[in-house]
């Protein structure tokens, strides 16, 4: 079993310039994990077939990185949802149905899967708010960027001042699509073409789920960045559901990116 250090996870130039110290984040890649094998490194995946007890000291490390117990790491059951979880200190470790969560609870950690969807973090730094979403294409198209802001702000968040930063994901380079899914996104809105480049294969496309995204917080009033890190052809440092399908490999891990309100 491999035996490393802390995770080091990427942190986001706009939070490391708009947050104070008391919200700490992080976009965390394979480094600093137990798991072996196809899953080698920082697997945080209960949903893998990995070892479980590998998964859960990985979890346990990204917890420790924050100073918290592992029981203070909140994670769901993503299913691609418009929905979000408010997190408070009832929080009891089930994971329900939904792909966002948000908190005004110093304390927890709030943390989204991921192996090619987008990890969206979202801070409000004044109000001590914050929250996290995991976007594929389904989850932008419906809303949970913006359902994610709307709990913020019935927290007590202003939309002027919550600031989003998009994590390793895949790029349009590397994200090859059908005319089927093409066809969904026109017929929500023609102006989502902007969001597709030829491929070389006929009747397909490049779709580009990061610029939808970044368009997506834009429209709804927020200031964003990204990463620009594409986790599809960068196997060292992250996990991909496309490479390893694209491989014929049996599973996937799932990288983590978190946020906390740090309790004073």
């Amino acid at each position: 079993m491999q035996d490393h250090a802390l995770p080091e996870p990427i942190e986001s130039p706009m939070f490391a310039a708009a947050l104070p110290g008391h919200i700490r984040h992080g976009f965390f890649t394979r480094k600093g994990g137990v798991s072996e094998g196809i899953y080698r490194g920082l697997n945080v995946g209960l949903g893998s077939a990995d070892d479980r007890d590998l998964v859960v000291e990985n979890r346990r490390r990204v917890a420790a990185w924050f100073a918290l117990p592992l029981d203070r790491l909140a994670t769901v059951h993503q299913v691609h949802s418009p929905d979000v979880l408010v997190v408070d200190d009832t929080y009891d470790g089930v994971r329900p149905q939904v792909d966002a969560m948000v908190t005004a609870t110093p304390g927890i950690i709030l943390g989204v899967l991921s192996a090619d969807c987008g990890p969206i973090l979202f801070a409000d730094a004044d109000r001590g708010i914050v929250g996290a979403a995991h976007a594929g294409w389904k989850g932008a198209l419906d809303g949970v960027l913006e359902n994610t802001i709307a709990a913020m702000i019935k927290l007590g968040a202003k939309r002027e001042t919550i600031v989003a930063t998009l994590g390793p994901s895949i790029s349009a380079a590397n994200y090859e699509v059908g005319p089927e899914f093409v066809a969904r996104f026109l017929l929500r809105d023609p102006s989502y073409q902007r969001f597709f480049a030829p491929s070389e294969k006929p009747g397909h496309a490049m779709f580009d789920l990061n610029g939808l995204t970044l368009y997506r917080l834009t429209e709804a009033g927020i200031r964003s960045d990204m990463l620009g890190l594409c986790t599809y052809s960068d196997k060292d440092r992250f996990y991909s559901y496309r490479r390893t399908t694209h491989a014929g490999e049996p599973d996937y891990g799932r990288q983590i990116s978190a946020i906390a309100v740090m309790e004073n």
